[in-house]
């Protein structure tokens, strides 16, 4: 096991519309760079210090046509082998709004080759445990939606269908060690990955008829899908346990673009802050010699903190719409 920092890739979203003006490329350091030209506009006077071009850099940069499985092998795989090995890990899907954070997490259903990171992950445990005999395995399931700061179990077997507010809701409880145990979030076993794929099909059914008024489910809150990894010898009584989380983050735009008021808005903020939130976690991990990490301050950071920093693996990739319209929301 290969202990690392977080590593964070961008993926840019296929477009058709015009784009704004962008470039990949790599530095003399060999570090992947995206930059976006922003031109000053001519009506804001020519004593303008506003700034022209934004740079940042990623381990890795999947240009627009990159394929599904490029983008398992490289943002995910690393991260399954070293929860099989055992210890947890995480990814996340993040970025604006239709940038493509459900299809790189989830994938699309016209094609099998569009599957997203979490059926090739399921593919790969299962398979490698198939080709691994030696040892007993049990590999269990959870699939929880955050909204508004509230979880939300849907694998629920009696709601389904229901509205999101009819579903079990999901509370926190800290044991006396630290532990934090999820109350009311069922737990389902999958023998093979069709049974997996079955759990998250339900999951992902309830979500999207739990639809909030915007009709944007998966954009307007987090889903974290868990799978549960048990591995021991025969006749040894040495349990190894470890846990993935992928996870599909709320989309990310700022108040103002989104003209709400009332419910939605207060849904906006609870996103914005939520999202502030774990942006501090991972910004406190990276910091060498902090010792109080702040993950009491969301649901969503409680949920992970078994899951990042210490010999966890953690991976996000950014998904970003290059078109025209798009790019100041890319760029914040």
């Amino acid at each position: 096991m290969v202990k690392h920092g977080i590593q964070i890739y961008a993926r840019l979203k296929p477009t058709k519309r015009k784009t704004g003006v962008f470039e990949s490329s790599e530095d003399a350091d060999g570090n992947n760079k995206l930059s976006f030209l922003v031109p000053k506009k001519e009506s804001e006077g020519y004593v303008n210090n506003k700034k022209e071009t934004y740079n940042f850099k990623f381990d890795r940069i999947f240009p627009q046509d990159a394929s599904q499985n490029e983008v398992f092998e490289h943002v995910a795989k690393a991260v399954i082998d070293n929860v099989i090995a055992g210890y947890n890990g995480t990814i996340f899907a993040y970025g604006q709004t239709g940038s493509g954070k459900t299809f790189t997490i989830t994938g699309g259903a016209e094609r099998y080759d569009d599957r997203g990171l979490i059926p090739r992950s399921l593919s790969y445990i299962f398979k490698y445990q198939k080709e691994n005999p030696d040892k007993v395995y049990t590999t269990q399931v959870t699939y929880m939606e955050i909204y508004n700061e509230q979880g939300h179990d849907l694998l629920d077997q009696q709601h389904q269908g229901a509205k999101l507010e009819d579903f079990p809701k999901v509370h926190l409880m800290e044991g006396g060690d630290g532990d934090i145990n999820l109350k009311n979030l069922s737990v389902h076993e999958a023998t093979n990955e069709e049974s997996a794929l079955n759990l998250l099909f339900l999951g992902d059914t309830n979500r999207m008829i739990a639809e909030t008024p915007m009709n944007m489910a998966s954009t307007r809150s987090h889903c974290i899908f868990s799978i549960h990894m048990t591995s021991r010898e025969p006749g040894s009584a040495v349990i190894r346990r470890s846990k993935l989380h992928l996870v599909d983050l709320a989309g990310s735009e700022r108040i103002g673009k989104t003209g709400v008021g009332g419910t939605l808005l207060a849904e906006a903020k609870y996103i914005n802050l939520s999202l502030h939130y774990l942006e501090q976690v991972i910004t406190a991990l990276t910091e060498k010699g902090r010792s109080h990490i702040p993950y009491r301050n969301s649901m969503l950071t409680s949920v992970l903190r078994d899951s990042l920093g210490g010999n966890c693996m953690t991976t996000m990739v950014a998904t970003c719409s290059v078109e025209k319209g798009n790019v100041d929301e890319s760029i914040s």
